[in-house]
C-alpha cells in the first residue's frame, strides 16, 4: 500500500509542494508528515490537500489554512 498527498490551490488546480513528500506505507505516517509540514506547504502555495491510498481518494479537500 502507498499513501500519497495531492496538493492544490483553493480552485482545485494542482501545485507542486514546497516540501517534496515521499510515498508513505501507512496512513498515520502520511498524516504525521502533513502535520509537520503543513505550514511550509501553505506558504509555498498549496491551499488544500487530498490523501489517497494506491490511487483511491481517502479524504479531502483538507484546508492547510488555520481556521
Amino acid at each position: 500500500m502507498a499513501w500519497t498527498w495531492r496538493f492544490e490551490k483553493s480552485d482545485g488546480t494542482e501545485v507542486q509542494p514546497a516540501v517534496e513528500p515521499e510515498e508513505f506505507t501507512t496512513q498515520g505516517d502520511a498524516e504525521s508528515w502533513i502535520g509537520e509540514h503543513w505550514k511550509e506547504l501553505q506558504e509555498g502555495g498549496a491551499d488544500q490537500v487530498f490523501l489517497s491510498e494506491d490511487g483511491t481518494k481517502i479524504y479531502g479537500p483538507m484546508s492547510l489554512h488555520e481556521s
